[in-house]
C-alpha cells in the first residue's frame, strides 16, 4: 500500500497544474470568456479572495490584460505614447516595456485593445489603428504597420477598440478602410497583407472565428449589420441588417451559441439570435429587453450572462430570448465563467460578485471589492488567479 501511495503522489502534485490555463488574448484561451480551470474557492463569504499584488497604471482607462507563460501583458499610456508593459504574473514586477507614439487626447482612456500572445509574439492594435508585433520575451519590435494610413481607415466615434484575432497563420484586424478594407487579414509572422474585404463600416467589437453548421467563417458586427466572411479570401458569405437608433456604435462582440450567433446591442437596438445554415441567415428571435452597451456576454451552462443598461446583470435563455432573471449590479457589468461559477464585475463600483452557474436561479456565493471605482475593463483568469483593474490600478487575486 505504501508503494502504491508513493506512486500516486506525483500524480496528485501534477493534478492542479493540469487544471491551470493561460489567458493569451481577448476572451481567453477559447475566445469565449470562459476559463477551463477548476478547483477555485467558491466560498467568498467565509474566505474572500486575497489580493496578492497591485500595480499602478497611467492610462486612466480600461485596457484589459492577457497572460501567457508567466507574463502578463497590458496596453498603458503616458503623455503622447502608448506603453505595452510585460509584468511578472507572480510578483507584479515589470519585466519590460515598449513605447510608441499614438493618441494624444484622453477619451475615456487610450488604447483598449487586449494584447494577443501567440507563439512567442505579442500583437497589439492601438486606438489610432497601428498594429505592432513584439517579441514576447524581450519586447523587441519585429514588425509594425499603420493601417489607418495604409487603408485610409476611418476610426469609429471612440476610435479603434477591437482586439486582434488569430486563426492559424492569419491575424485579423479591422482598420475600417473605405475601399474594400473594413477587415484585413495579415500574415502573423511578417505582417504582410493576405486579403482585404468589406465595404461596410466596422464598429468596436472584435471579429470572431466561428464554425457554424460545419463551415468555418469570420463573424464581424458592423455599424449597420452582422457579416460572415470567408477565411480564405475575405469574401462576404452572408449579412444580416442590425441597425441601432443612435449611430450604430456597437461594443459587445458576438457570442457563438452552438451553430448560432447571439448579438447584443444598445442605444435602442435589438438583441437577438441568428441561425446561419448554408450561408442563409435566419433570425430566431430578437427584442430590446437586454441593452448591452459594451461588455461582452458569455454563454455558459446553456445560458447567456451579460450586462443590460442602465445597471443590471441579466441571465437569458438563448433558445427563446426569455429573461430568466436580472439583478442590479451597476453600470457596464463584465462577466467571466469558471468552474461552474460566474464572476461579475460592476463597472460603476468595482464590486465583484460570484454566482453559482450550475443553477438557473440567481444564487450568490459571495462578494468583495478589491479596488473599487470605475472598472470597465474585462477581467481575466489565469493559473488560479483573477486579474481585475480600475482606472488607476491592476490587482492580482488568489482564486484558490
Amino acid at each position: 500500500m505504501r508503494l502504491a501511495f508513493l506512486r500516486l503522489v506525483p500524480l496528485l502534485l501534477l493534478a492542479p497544474l493540469a487544471q491551470a490555463a493561460d489567458w493569451p488574448g481577448f476572451r481567453g484561451p477559447n475566445a469565449d470568456g470562459i476559463s477551463p480551470e477548476t478547483g477555485i474557492n467558491k466560498d467568498w463569504n467565509q474566505k474572500p479572495p486575497k489580493t496578492l499584488w497591485k500595480i499602478a497604471l497611467t492610462d486612466n482607462g480600461w485596457a484589459a490584460p492577457s497572460l501567457a507563460n508567466g507574463k502578463l501583458y497590458i496596453a498603458d499610456h503616458l503623455d503622447k505614447e502608448d506603453i505595452v508593459r510585460a509584468i511578472d504574473a507572480a510578483t507584479g514586477a515589470e519585466l519590460w516595456h515598449f513605447n510608441y507614439p499614438d493618441a494624444e487626447k484622453f477619451r475615456n482612456g487610450f488604447t483598449v485593445s487586449t494584447p494577443l500572445v501567440l507563439d512567442g509574439k505579442v500583437y497589439i492594435f492601438s486606438r489610432k489603428g497601428k498594429i505592432h508585433c513584439l517579441r514576447a520575451e524581450t519586447g523587441e519590435k519585429l514588425w509594425s504597420r499603420d493601417l489607418v494610413a495604409e487603408y485610409k481607415g476611418i476610426a469609429p466615434f471612440w476610435d479603434y477598440c477591437a482586439s486582434p484575432v488569430a486563426d492559424g497563420q492569419t491575424l485579423i484586424v479591422c482598420p475600417n478602410g473605405p475601399e474594400h478594407a473594413a477587415v484585413v487579414a495579415l500574415n502573423k509572422e511578417t505582417g504582410e497583407t493576405l486579403w482585404q474585404s468589406g465595404d461596410f463600416k466596422v464598429s468596436y467589437a472584435s471579429p470572431v472565428v466561428a464554425t457554424l453548421n460545419g463551415h468555418k467563417q469570420y463573424v464581424v458586427i458592423g455599424e449597420e449589420g452582422l457579416y460572415g466572411l470567408d477565411p480564405a479570401t475575405g469574401s462576404q458569405l452572408w449579412q444580416v441588417p442590425w441597425p441601432t437608433k443612435l449611430g450604430g456604435k456597437k461594443g459587445p462582440t458576438p457570442v457563438i451559441v452552438g451553430d448560432r450567433i447571439f448579438v447584443a446591442t444598445t442605444e435602442g437596438g435589438d438583441t437577438g439570435l441568428v441561425d446561419v445554415a448554408n450561408n442563409t441567415p435566419t433570425l430566431v428571435w430578437k427584442h430590446t429587453q437586454m441593452q448591452d452597451h459594451f461588455p461582452t456576454s458569455i454563454y455558459y451552462h446553456s445560458r447567456i450572462y451579460g450586462s443590460s443598461e442602465p445597471k443590471f446583470l441579466v441571465c437569458l435563455d438563448p433558445a427563446t430570448g426569455n429573461i430568466l432573471w436580472k439583478q442590479e449590479t451597476g453600470q457596464y457589468t463584465s462577466v467571466i465563467g469558471v468552474d461552474d461559477a460566474v464572476i461579475a464585475l460592476s463597472g460603476k463600483t468595482g464590486e465583484l460578485v460570484m454566482l453559482d452557474a450550475s443553477v438557473p436561479d440567481y444564487k450568490e456565493l459571495g462578494r468583495c471589492t478589491p479596488l473599487g471605482g470605475q472598472s470597465w475593463a474585462p477581467m481575466i483568469i489565469a493559473n488560479g488567479r483573477l486579474f481585475v483593474r480600475n482606472q488607476k490600478e491592476l490587482a492580482c487575486l488568489d482564486l484558490k
